[in-house]
């Protein structure tokens, strides 16, 4: 398991997301690709790239999205392991699977934030999706007890 996929979001889960795969990689020898996804522009109806507002808010998400990607990595360096950050927009789903092929990952470690069945079911689980179509093993860290 040299190449491992770390995909976050910088939920509550992240922290130990992204400490159960650094102990994957120490004990491998691998490597780390953080990555988080961004969500796509919404589209607009009658405008070309979006009301200005919209547009200044998700770019300023996205650079603080960022900036939090790389403290993450900053942190992760000084631990002595190989980290590669990536950010990047799109579909989550599609984007985790995407970069897990061009990475040529052997692991998947993803955090699962616990809502339930009934939530997945309307809203969607990227943490499923990422499962049911994964070419390579998927290690899924649940949500923190909220006790």
């Amino acid at each position: 398991m040299k190449t491992i996929l770390v995909p976050v979001d910088f939920s509550d889960v992240t922290t130990e997301v992204v400490e159960t795969a650094r102990k994957f990689a120490a004990a491998f020898e691998g490597r780390l690709i953080l990555l988080n996804v961004a969500e796509p522009e919404p589209d607009f109806v009658g405008f070309e790239a979006g009301p200005p507002a919209v547009r200044v808010a998700t770019a300023r998400d996205y650079k603080l999205e960022r900036q939090r990607l790389d403290d993450l990595k900053a942190r992760l360096d000084t631990g002595g392991c190989e980290v590669t950050a990536l950010h990047i927009q799109g579909p989550i789903v599609e984007k985790i699977l995407h970069e897990a092929g061009e990475q040529q990952a052997d692991l998947i470690v993803i955090g699962s934030h616990g809502h339930g069945a009934f939530y997945d079911l309307l809203v969607g689980s990227v943490t499923h999706g990422v499962i049911k179509d994964a070419r390579c093993p998927v290690v899924v860290v649940p949500a923190p007890n909220k006790d």
